[in-house]
Parts: structure tokens; C-alpha cells; sequence
């Protein structure tokens, strides 16, 4: 085992979180474990392990069921797991909607999720008339430019809204960047069960998005179709809104929700 001195020099924050990670993995795989026992396979001082338990336990990563007790993990990393796979279910019952949707209208097809002060897509279905091959997959885009944000934000209480969307950066002469305007446009957007952007984000570019739920009925992502604005003209949204919110539910409604 390292002594306190050898330890004492070991205050990098990637090896502070290279140990707490192979914590969680002594701890999947034992089950259990004591301070001693963790510190004598990560080849650490016992104080060393104890601090680090302690910050992981903080946010119910770890537990010790009595003093001095063997530890476990905690109920938080079912939090985090539960976490992805909702989002891993999500991908799963919404590709082949997408699919078909993407097929049906020739466009581009999008799924999204809140991920802090940005909408984060999740998945990508391109049609035949998609002019670009861009994979967006793993790519943020601003909530308060974009369809899906907007649809996203709709999911908040208005209290919540301003905080969430944060910065409402100008990106073309045409983005919404007066708070007001913004939370009228989510508003009348909850209401009718879409949103439709044009040139906000990107000159040329229209998307329009409508909400996923889960069974519980909560709003948890959305689905947009995207394409070149002088291909989607309003009389052209029109053909697409009824294709892309019967998507929707037919997305929600493999999550589990009837409503």
C-alpha cells in the first residue's frame, strides 16, 4: 500500500476521477467492499479512499448500510441508469417511425431531448429528398432558434423557461431574441402541438417539431422534419404536420402513452 506521503502528491482531478470510477467498478463486481479492501487494490493510503467515498456518497453513488460497514453502490447510479435507458428505449421505438416518416415526406427527420441549456439529438433519419448527408447525431442545438427547443420548452413551467433557454443568442436577422416573443411562441406552440421555425437558426433552413411523451404522459423529446426553406413553404408545412404529428404519437404511444 502507498504511504500518505506518495499519496499527497497524487492531486490530479483525472486521477481524483480515474479513482472514483474504478471505486464503482470494485463495487459492481464485489458486491461489497470495505475501505481496506479498496484501498489495498487501488494501491492507495485507506484516507485517500475514504475521501473519495465520501463525495461519491454525496450524491448517492455509494452507501454504507452501518458505520464502519462494507460499501455498496447507492441508489443513484439506478438514477443514472434509469436515465439512459429511457433514452435508449426512446432511440429504440422511435427509429422506425422515423424511417418511414423520413420516407414519406422526402425529408429530413430528427429526434431530440432537453439536455440542459440545449436540445440534443438523438437520432437521424434522412429521406430521399434530403439534400445534405449531415449526421447530427451527438450535435446540440439551441433551444430558443430551433423547432424542437421550442417544443421541448413547452415541457417547462413558464417559471422555468427563461433559465432553460438561457442566452437567446442572434444567429440570423430572423432568430427570436425577445424574451416576450419567445415565451408567446412556446406558448401558442404547447397549445397546438407543434412549432414551426424558419430561418432562425440558419437562413434557408425551416424545421417544424412536434412532442414525444412517455407513459406517464410527461413530454420527453420531440420529432421534427427539416428541409430547405424554399422547398418548405407554408402551403408545403401544411401537407407535412398531420404525417409528422401522427409520428409522434405513434412514437409516444410505444413509450406507453394513450392520452
Amino acid at each position: 500500500m502507498a504511504d500518505e506521503e506518495t499519496d499527497a502528491g497524487d492531486r490530479s482531478p483525472v486521477q481524483s476521477v480515474d479513482r472514483a470510477l474504478t471505486i464503482l467498478e470494485i463495487l459492481a463486481r464485489t458486491g461489497d467492499a470495505g475501505l481496506g479492501e479498496i484501498a489495498d487494490e487501488l494501491g492507495v493510503h485507506k484516507s485517500t479512499v475514504s475521501r473519495t467515498v465520501a463525495a461519491l456518497a454525496a450524491h448517492d453513488l455509494v452507501e454504507q448500510t452501518e458505520a464502519r460497514g462494507p460499501l455498496r453502490l447507492g441508489a443513484g447510479i439506478l438514477r443514472l441508469a434509469g436515465a439512459t435507458t429511457a433514452r435508449l428505449d426512446l432511440v429504440q421505438e422511435a427509429r422506425p417511425v422515423c424511417r418511414v416518416l423520413a420516407e414519406q415526406t422526402g425529408e429530413t427527420v430528427n429526434v431530440a431531448v432537453m439536455a440542459g441549456h440545449t436540445a440534443l439529438y438523438v437520432d437521424q433519419a434522412l429521406g430521399p429528398s434530403t439534400i445534405t448527408s449531415y449526421n447530427w447525431v451527438g450535435q446540440h442545438i439551441p433551444l430558443h432558434a430551433t423547432s424542437n427547443g421550442r417544443v421541448l420548452l413547452g415541457g417547462l413551467a413558464p417559471a422555468e423557461r427563461p433559465e432553460a433557454w438561457g442566452e437567446l443568442t442572434a444567429f440570423t436577422p430572423h432568430t427570436v431574441t425577445q424574451p416576450a416573443e419567445l415565451e408567446r411562441l412556446v406558448t401558442l406552440a404547447k397549445e397546438r402541438g407543434y412549432a414551426v421555425v424558419r430561418d432562425e437558426l440558419d437562413i434557408g433552413l425551416t424545421a417544424m417539431a412536434a412532442p414525444v411523451h412517455n407513459a406517464h404522459g410527461e413530454l420527453i423529446a420531440s420529432i421534427s422534419l427539416s428541409g430547405p426553406s424554399f422547398r418548405m413553404d407554408p402551403e408545403r408545412e401544411r401537407e407535412l404536420l398531420a404525417p409528422l404529428r401522427t409520428a409522434a404519437t405513434d412514437v409516444s404511444a410505444r413509450l406507453g402513452w394513450h392520452g
